[in-house]
């Protein structure tokens, strides 16, 4: 991975608006319970091509692999096995009563939502969701997995070089004003 590029900078945007551990701990939750609570109605739809059915659900977890793949490898595999299993429990719960399914998704959905904000109060920054809507809901389950290798003590370097470079950001705002 060619740590100077735009995922260098993605990092360390998210990275900068999430160091706060409670933040990190509840992001780590919350971005997968609104991700199940997206796909519980999305696996009502499906789509068959070439003898293959897949509901709307596995197509966006493939096509979110697809677009991970542009950035690093190894945490779009991550995100792929994951990103699958929360599509199984979407459909699992997908399969209930209607009613119930919609109740669930709903509370994961704003549930998940509701803790993002409540962990961007105790950081004391803005979410990305409310200047970049559509790159956060993109950008959040990648950086998901980025912050399990982190917790795991994985790809040090990295998140050293990540760190490094906000240090130097924050050094240069204070220099400024």
């Amino acid at each position: 991975m060619n740590t100077d590029s735009k995922l260098m900078d993605m990092l360390t945007g998210y990275a900068a608006a999430h160091q706060h551990p409670i933040n990190i701990a509840v992001h780590l939750i919350g971005i997968p319970t609104i991700m199940l609570g997206i796909f519980i109605p999305m696996t009502w739809l499906s789509v068959e091509a070439i003898g293959i059915k897949l509901n709307i659900a596995q197509i966006t977890v493939i096509a979110m692999f697809v677009f991970y793949l542009t950035f690093d490898w190894i945490f779009a595999v991550v995100f792929l096995v994951l990103g699958a299993a929360i599509e199984f429990l979407a459909s699992t719960l997908g399969s209930y009563p209607q009613s119930t399914a919609l109740i669930i998704a709903a509370a994961a959905f704003f549930g998940g939502y509701a803790a993002q904000f409540i962990g961007h109060a105790i950081e004391k920054s803005m979410p990305i969701l409310l200047k970049h809507p559509i790159q956060a809901n993109l950008a959040a389950p990648f950086f998901t997995i980025v912050e399990l290798f982190k917790l795991l003590g994985l790809r040090v370097a990295l998140f050293t070089k990540v760190q490094n470079r906000i240090a130097d950001l924050r050094d240069e705002q204070a220099n400024v004003t």
